[in-house]
């Protein structure tokens, strides 16, 4: 501070430099942002109404992507589960399908809309709601549980339902619309409030955003050859497969490439592209932990357990009694898997429970939690430009908060009144208490999938299996009771999560959440179509389905089950130790989690995951080589050229993916049309085959 000869203070000075350095230091941020700010790229780009947001041709590209990822999602379902995020690959197919057609109408001068970002997350979303259906319809687990085909591998077949396209179709239209309103309400407080991530939403919206850049496109159609590269080779490679599978145990997928010894407990490499591409695209931990899973069941457990055979359960039984070493791989798997899904229910529920207070807690100035249709407190000069731009354009058509709730209590009051119609086990006050409690449950889910990218829909229905088949009683039809019920529960639990993880897609796009909940109406309503036709194909024409050692198990349709039965029945016809065992498993797949979580994730990204370590106890360790392969190739490419691989292995793995999957359409229509394949490879024994040539010679 200074003065001057009349004692008067001079400041103007100071100040003056001060509002200089505030000036320039508020252009270097402007500056700064304006170089990291995704929307001003695209701020010249007219963002269109909702309604032309939604096209005819991006419709026509989404059923064409949704049968394919049907077919994809389907295949997954009935050979192991796992089944990736397929978000990434509808965006850049959809991406690919209608630029493709944008480019030839632009050349021919017949162009009237431009192809926009909107409308690729659109497309992107319809697939995802479409294929979703193949999941949460149950189609490899409570729904094909519910049938003679997975009964006959247990002591109970008096409580089944075979499937059948009518009444499958007529469960879904009643029962997989009401997720999409029961968090519908709370999409500002998930997305803008809380600012939950939702890690395959995020992944996708930056894919699609980059995608529509200048140098984005660029290296989308070099991404688009690659993949249809992979795609023509796993197509090709399934035709060649085919041509030496005339019977079963034959072909490629039987190849003893481990040892026959190996064979035997299902160590080997079948030579299947769709699961070396989902290696590539699942983190290395959960293919380590499948891989790990299998090496303790198929290699240590199993072997052990065979040797007790006439000691702990009764000799020569077949190979799906459950009184005999089945009981252990089916009991101990699902012990493994109901540990894991409790410890990360309550986990989720937790984080729920303290997010919320904090999320609350934090915005004292507000009476009230904010709802859908309420405006935004936030104020824009508190936030950047990309976020005012977002949260301006995704507050603009909010779906009214009556129109939810509306919407909600009319097709629950339908499903009420439907669902036992078709099930008339599962009462309608049965029904009415499952409504009454999963728009909370909903909001548990989607909540925590903004958190951790881990959908808890199977967690959610296998508790309700219990509940409701102990509520029904066996002498009721307990057990179609609480597979049922699962169903209903299942499909509101996954079509909330994944409402909500499309929305954040919506968000980073700048599409309307208007038009994206309308395409997931229309993609869910293709969904209902679509997938139980699929399924019809698969099975009507794979007589294996079902069959532990079928080249279509679906694991999980007899663990549902006999879950469904313990909740009725109890485990007096468990072999002996069985119960022992599964105890000790659920407890280690409680305490393995919480190790996990003590040791945070820098420290403990090596524990594996208890849940894909389930998987292989039932039908083996042969797809997790093939995953782990899947991952090698993805490690060995990272140290070569990080940046490639970056770049081009979701695209290669996409590759894969799709092409296996769409090769199983014609495989189907050969099978369904009596065409068998002319050769039949099998791999024997020097000894087996010193047999063969000698019984041939004579």
């Amino acid at each position: 501070m200074a003065h001057n000869g009349n004692g008067d203070t001079i400041e103007t000075g100071i100040d003056g430099i001060e509002e200089d350095e505030q000036v320039q230091n508020q252009k270097d941020m402007e500056f700064k942002e304006e170089e990291v700010s995704l929307e001003r790229v695209f701020k010249s780009q007219e963002v269109l109404p909702w309604r032309k947001q939604l096209t005819l041709r991006g419709l026509a590209v989404s059923l064409c992507l949704s049968i394919l990822f049907s077919f994809i999602v389907m295949k997954l379902n009935l050979t192991t589960g796992i089944i990736p995020s397929l978000n990434v690959s509808a965006g850049l197919l959809g991406f690919f399908f209608v630029r493709t057609w944008t480019k030839l109408l632009d050349k021919s001068g017949m162009l009237r809309q431009p192809f926009t970002r909107q409308e690729n997350t659109v497309i992107q979303t319809c697939v995802v709601a479409s294929s979703g259906i193949a999941f949460s319809g149950g189609f490899g687990s409570y729904l094909l549980g519910m049938s003679e085909l997975v009964a006959d591998k247990t002591s109970d077949i008096s409580d089944i339902k075979n499937p059948s396209l009518g009444w499958i179709i007529g469960f879904l239209f009643v029962v997989s619309f009401i997720g999409l309103f029961s968090v519908l309400p709370l999409t500002k407080i998930m997305i803008i409030n809380f600012k939950l991530t939702y890690p395959s939403g995020t992944a996708t919206a930056n894919l699609i955003n980059s995608f529509h850049t200048p140098e984005g496109a660029i290296l989308a159609k070099k991404q688009v050859k690659v993949l249809g590269k992979f795609f023509t080779l796993s197509f090709l490679w399934g035709l060649f497969q085919w041509f030496y599978t005339a019977a079963d145990g034959c072909g490629f997928e039987s190849f003893p490439s481990l040892g026959l010894r190996a064979y035997q407990y299902r160590f080997y490499f079948d030579f299947s592209t769709i699961y070396v591409g989902v290696g590539m695209i699942c983190p290395y931990i959960i293919n380590v932990s499948v891989l790990l899973g299998g090496i303790l069941s198929w290699g240590i457990m199993w072997p052990l357990i065979e040797k007790k055979e006439g000691q702990w359960y009764p000799p020569n039984l077949h190979d799906t009694d459950m009184n005999g070493i089945q009981g252990y791989k089916v009991f101990i798997a699902s012990a493994l898997m109901l540990g894991d899904g409790l410890y990360n229910l309550f986990k989720v529920l937790g984080h729920t429970l303290i997010g919320t207070y904090k999320q609350i807690s934090d915005r004292p100035r507000e009476n009230v939690l904010p709802v859908a249709d309420q405006n935004s407190s936030s104020s824009p000069t508190q936030i950047s430009y990309d976020d005012q731009r977002r949260i301006q354009f995704f507050l603009k058509d909010q779906t009214p908060t009556y129109f939810a709730v509306g919407g909600y209590v009319a097709i629950a009051a339908v499903s009420i009144i439907t669902v036992p119609h078709i099930f008339p086990q599962l009462k309608w006050y049965h029904i009415l208490v499952i409504y009454l409690f999963a728009p909370s449950l909903a909001f548990c889910s989607a909540y925590g999938c903004g958190l951790t990218n881990w959908s808890l829909a199977s967690a959610y229905g296998k508790l309700i299996i219990f509940a409701i088949g102990a509520w029904a009683g066996a002498s009721h039809g307990g057990v179609l009771a609480g597979l049922a019920a699962c169903g209903v529960m299942m499909n509101i639990i996954s079509t909330a999560s994944d409402l909500m993880q499309d929305f954040k897609t919506g968000y980073l796009t700048l599409s309307s959440p208007r038009s994206m909940f309308v395409n997931q109406i229309i993609g869910t309503t293709m969904g209902c179509v679509i997938s139980p036709c699929v399924f019809w194909v698969f099975y009507m024409t794979f007589k294996d389905l079902g069959a532990p050692k079928g080249r279509y198990p679906a694991p999980h349709a007899i663990v549902y089950r006999h879950m469904a039965l313990l909740g009725t029945e109890g485990f007096s016809s468990l072999p002996k130790h069985c119960l022992l065992f599964s105890y000790i498993f659920f407890g280690s797949a409680i305490v393995i989690n919480l190790i996990k979580d003590l040791m945070g994730k820098k420290r403990g990204w090596f524990i594996p995951l208890p849940m894909a370590m389930a998987i292989p106890f039932y039908i083996g360790p042969y797809f997790a080589i093939d995953m782990c392969v899947g991952s090698l190739i993805l490690f060995v490419w990272e140290k070569m050229n990080k940046a490639k691989a970056d770049a081009f292995a979701p695209a290669v793995a996409s590759g894969l993916i799709c092409g296996d999957g769409i090769w199983t359409l014609p495989a189907s229509i050969l099978a369904i049309a009596g065409v068998k394949p002319p050769i039949c490879m099998k791999f024997l024994s020097r000894t087996t085959n010193a047999r063969v040539d000698a019984f041939l010679g004579s």
